[in-house]
């Protein structure tokens, strides 16, 4: 046992509450998937919930990088759009490559590796594994991306560097829908076909809601440990103060590529669960306007917080495409029925979505959380102060 959590009993009984809430949400996704039934709540509720999962991994990337180490990054929609394509390309069945790549001679991969895994391990153990091998390989790729690129724009500063990161990621899409690559990327056309949420099964139980939480999950505890270890450090260091980071012996652009690579390896991974997603990808579509919906996203939960972008992902997710929907609806349904609003059209939600968004930025200055973090053991902590308090003034009393 971790000798921490010896110590420091608060510690244990916040990692056992940690445990078990975590256990009851796989269980409650896997009961969503197999065993609710469907109706208007939960077919509302799983896309929500697997985007949200999805966002929650891109957006504590883009912390990471933003946040952590203090580099005013623009290029995420750049990378999310590398691991699509790398995961999409390598999980076409060749049986689909014909009419996926039907303007480029059925394109130049002719392999799928879950297909390939499906021969020897079966169809479920193949998709799952594959699914999981070409999601790796995906952040890889975006994480060569990230190397190549980084090796000018981080010399630069600021607005600078922003600018550049976003300047590589409009070229990025622009070459993705060259038809130069096209036996590759399809060019301008949608790759289809691949394996998506719906392949993800253990048997008969269906996992395409617990999928998105389980890599995510793993990804962000990744993260969390990166952040909490002297690499962090060495990011919160260059955050806080270059100079004095650079005196202290920390390489400044060694640490600044590192996070770079890093959050770009995770940016990719996203990338990777969002075309499974959506199950269509067209470069399109990863513009600049993606980019700053993640970093809206990293500012209201609080830049430097990871519980902060979780939380945020899932609240920005349920107002934008669940909660707010009927202002665009022409009218509200009370007491079975319906009345209509003059007001309530097309592009009122994201009118009233602004608004919220404006409150938060005024009264939440720092975001929802700040630099804090979400703790089980520090409220065990509050709690046990609390009953110690609450007992010596009834001592006192007596």
């Amino acid at each position: 046992m971790d000798k921490t959590l010896q110590k420091d009993p608060a510690k244990k009984i916040g990692a056992a509450i940690a445990v078990c809430l975590i256990a009851a949400l796989y269980i409650f996704l896997i009961l969503l998937d197999n065993v609710l039934p469907a109706n208007g709540f939960t077919l509302m509720l799983i896309p929500v919930l697997k985007k949200g999962a999805i966002y929650s991994l891109i957006c504590v990337s883009m912390n990471l990088l933003n946040g952590f180490t203090g580099l005013f990054s623009l290029g995420q929609a750049g990378f999310l759009l590398v691991g699509a394509y790398a995961y999409a390309i390598f999980a076409i069945p060749s049986d689909q490559h014909a009419a996926v790549y039907q303007y480029f001679d059925g394109g130049a991969i002719g392999f799928s590796i879950p297909e390939a895994l499906a021969k020897v391990l079966g169809e479920n153990a193949g998709a799952f594994l594959g699914a999981v091998i070409c999601i790796i390989l995906a952040g890889l790729v975006a994480a060569v991306f990230a190397a190549l690129i980084g090796i000018p724009v981080l010399r630069l500063k600021s607005d600078y560097l922003a600018i550049a990161t976003l300047g590589f990621a409009e070229i990025i899409r622009a070459i993705f829908q060259w038809n130069g690559v096209g036996p590759v990327t399809n060019g301008s056309n949608m790759l289809r076909k691949y394996t998506s949420f719906s392949a993800i099964k253990i048997g008969e139980i269906k996992l395409a809601t617990a999928f998105p939480f389980f890599i995510a999950m793993i990804c962000i505890g990744l993260i969390v440990l990166l952040i909490n270890s002297s690499y962090g450090r060495a990011f919160k260091a260059v955050r806080d103060d270059e100079v004095a980071a650079e005196a202290m012996g920390i390489s400044l652009f060694k640490h600044k590529m590192l996070s770079f690579v890093i959050s770009s390896f995770f940016a990719g991974v996203g990338g990777a669960l969002l075309a499974m997603y959506q199950t269509t990808i067209q470069a399109n579509a990863f513009k600049s306007a993606m980019t700053y919906e993640i970093l809206l996203i990293v500012v209201i939960g609080g830049i430097g917080s990871v519980s902060g972008s979780c939380i945020a992902s899932f609240l920005y997710i349920a107002c934008n495409e669940w909660w707010l929907r009927f202002l665009d609806s022409g009218g509200v349904t009370l007491f079975g029925k319906e009345i209509t609003v003059p007001f309530f059209r097309d592009g009122f939600r994201k009118v009233v979505f602004s608004v919220i968004i404006m409150v938060i930025v005024l009264f939440f200055s720092r975001g929802i959380m700040g630099d804090k973090e979400l703790s089980f053991a520090g409220l065990v902590r509050k709690l046990r102060k609390k009953k110690t308090a609450e007992a010596a003034e009834g001592g006192a009393g007596k």
